[in-house]
């Protein structure tokens, strides 16, 4: 057994993971059986040899001369992962961003089942969004003791987030994707990923230097 929190495994390889399953997911969808980790490198551009280091934390898999079973491989990837099941969801924040990343086709396909979605606005709350009804987040608590959802994804203004997030916790959410611009205090217990649009745009800025300017 594994526990990502202790340690053992580095964040970089679960990122990895994610993409060697989306990477599996399409070649099972065209019918293909086999892999090679040289064949992994060409697709995803990962070098074979982090591929093999990755899959090491797990186990033993493939076999010398043949390469990868795929319908195997994602599956032994996913069960590590903890995306064989359905992994229940809530969404705070019902402005543009929420209401993307619900309609967002990708999280049913990896089973990850957006089951809720709060916000703080009289005027949002009642009203649908996709499949949903936005519910109060003041009711938050209560809700998820009948939802068991321990996953959140945190959409809101930088202002309102770390309130948002201190609803999260005490009501059992212990995994935070965070789109706020604001670093969350939350108990250790908790682990936060945070997704900034803006730390992103200025890592790609900062490569257009590479680039001959006009």
């Amino acid at each position: 057994m594994y526990n990502s929190h202790n340690g053992k495994v580095p964040v970089p390889t679960l990122e990895r993971l994610a993409t060697y399953l989306r990477y599996l997911i399409d070649l099972e969808q065209s019918h293909i059986e086999t892999i090679s980790s040289a064949e992994v490198e060409r697709q995803t551009g990962i070098n074979a040899a982090q591929f093999r280091k990755d899959l090491s934390y797990f186990g033993e898999f493939g076999k010398p001369g043949v390469g990868y079973n795929v319908i195997d491989l994602q599956s032994r990837i996913a069960h590590i992962l903890k995306i064989d099941r359905e992994q229940r969801v809530i969404l705070v924040g019902a402005g543009n961003l929420g209401s993307a990343l619900i309609g967002y086709p990708g999280l049913k396909e990896h089973r990850f089942n957006l089951v809720a979605v709060f916000d703080n606005s009289a005027s949002k709350i009642g009203r649908p969004l996709w499949e949903l009804q936005i519910q109060d987040i003041a009711t938050l608590k209560e809700a998820n003791a009948t939802l068991e959802a321990r996953i959140a994804i945190l959409a809101v203004p930088a202002t309102a987030a770390q309130k948002a997030a201190d609803a999260l916790v005490e009501a059992g959410v212990t995994a935070i994707l965070n789109f706020a611009p604001i670093l969350l205090r939350v108990p250790p217990s908790v682990y936060v990923r945070n997704v900034s649009f803006l730390q992103e745009l200025a890592v790609l800025s900062y490569h257009l230097s590479a680039a001959p300017e006009n």
